[in-house]
């Protein structure tokens, strides 16, 4: 058990130091080809069905390519936030390589969270659609932590295009950087593990059986009031399970953050970035994702117990807008917040309320503040929404148009990966 502890304190022995600060706001305002690919490179039938349900979403305009026929899409759409998951390497000039030899290797050992998202989408992802990105951090900043200490706070922006040049979304990532030892110091969050009695999980059931999805009834912007709620959904409890079947999703499998992989592919990835890999209690490299499904390794980072993804969170309550608002609506805007762990074995209810509704232009409007509350009555994530409605009025839901600098550096980061792949 020593050498255990002693394995452990290695690999929490990571500093947040000034000197990579420095070096990291180097970086800031360089934006360059996202040239890794995600676990998908192109949306397919089957990769969208997959993702859908990777958080348990099982809408049939996802998941059934002949009801989505059916819709005013004429064919199967993906969930808006499938594009977080697929990326085809996109070739284009890289930053200054004083800049690369200078921010290479930056914030070993330390741990990443994920805190939030802000999205903004412009075009639906459908069968065959690649999605490229062009990528930059454009935020740093410390903060103290209540968790963790000094911590560092940093914003990547993804702008996401199809093959057409067609922007679909722009998508911003909030990281926060966290010493493990520090973390592990000050113990901030003690838990009670939750466990369920089978007459519990039967009412879990129940209420898992009455949840409604609008599905093909237009939800008409004339028919919400401000104040109306949401129809709640639930998430969980959570299980180790559930943390693997969002991967299989395609989550987390982009080699720039440390896939997990099998094998030679692991061996030749720990070569590469060994501070993505914790020797297990076998004293083998794992993958430092399993502070998600592993207690033991999520305690010797100062946390209680193994906890989703943030990211998981995102989804399930882009879920729960998708549920309410029905197939002919869209999503605009999502922000979110995750600001409490989602432990195994905690059950989080989302729920929502409209607070606002407007018209923009011939765009009905309405404004979404969604939240997860857990078992023991703590609200863990925050969201909020823009969903446009179809309009009695004015017609069919649609997206706003794309920014102009958006479009066109879109279409010279294509033009220019089409001029590379041609030498």
């Amino acid at each position: 058990m020593a050498a255990q502890k002693d394995i452990y304190a290695e690999s929490t022995s990571g500093v947040l130091k000034d000197e990579d600060i420095e070096a990291a706001r180097l970086l800031l305002g360089h934006n360059q080809a996202h040239i890794f690919p995600e676990y998908h490179t192109q949306a397919e039938t089957d990769s969208i069905r997959n993702f859908a349900t990777s958080y348990g979403d099982n809408n049939p305009l996802h998941c059934d390519a002949d009801y989505a026929a059916g819709t005013r899409w004429e064919g199967q759409v993906a969930p808006a936030i499938m594009a977080a998951v697929i990326n085809k390497p996109l070739k284009g000039d890289r930053i200054p390589q004083d800049i690369r030899a200078k921010t290479k290797g930056l914030f070993k050992g330390l741990h990443t969270f994920v805190s939030g998202s802000n999205w903004t989408w412009y075009n639906r992802i459908r069968p065959g659609d690649a999605i490229y990105s062009y990528v930059g951090d454009e935020g740093l900043e410390v903060k103290e932590s209540e968790f963790a200490g000094r911590t560092l706070v940093r914003t990547r922006r993804d702008v996401k295009f199809n093959q057409r040049g067609e922007v679909v979304a722009v998508y911003r990532t909030i990281y926060i950087n966290a010493e493990r030892k520090a973390a592990k110091k000050k113990k901030k969050y003690t838990i009670e593990p939750a466990s369920w009695t089978k007459e519990q999980i039967a009412e879990i059931d129940a209420a898992y059986a009455a949840e409604q999805r609008r599905g093909g009834e237009p939800r008409y912007w004339e028919d919400v009031q401000v104040g109306d709620a949401i129809d709640p959904i639930q998430k969980g409890p959570l299980t180790a399970t559930e943390v693997m079947v969002f991967h299989a999703g395609g989550y987390a499998w982009n080699p720039q953050f440390g896939r997990l992989a099998a094998s030679r592919v692991a061996s030749l990835d720990r070569v590469k970035g060994p501070q993505a890999y914790v020797p297990n209690q076998a004293g083998v490299p794992d993958s430092a994702y399993r502070v998600h499904w592993d207690n033991d390794w999520a305690q010797a980072i100062g946390v209680p117990a193994a906890y989703d993804y943030g990211v998981m969170r995102e989804c399930w309550m882009h879920h729960a807008v998708s549920d309410w608002m029905g197939d002919d609506a869209v999503i605009l805007h999502q922000e979110d917040t995750v600001r409490k762990f989602n432990y195994l074995g905690d059950l989080q209810t989302v729920t929502g309320e409209i607070t606002d509704k407007r018209m923009e232009g011939d765009q009905a409007l309405v404004d979404i503040k969604v939240k997860c509350t857990s078992q023991r009555d703590e609200d863990t994530a925050f969201g909020e929404f823009v969903v446009a409605l179809p309009s009695r009025e004015n017609g069919e839901a649609g997206y706003a148009a794309v920014p102009s600098e958006l479009s066109e550096r879109a279409e010279e980061m294509l033009a220019r990966h089409h001029e590379l792949s041609a030498e």
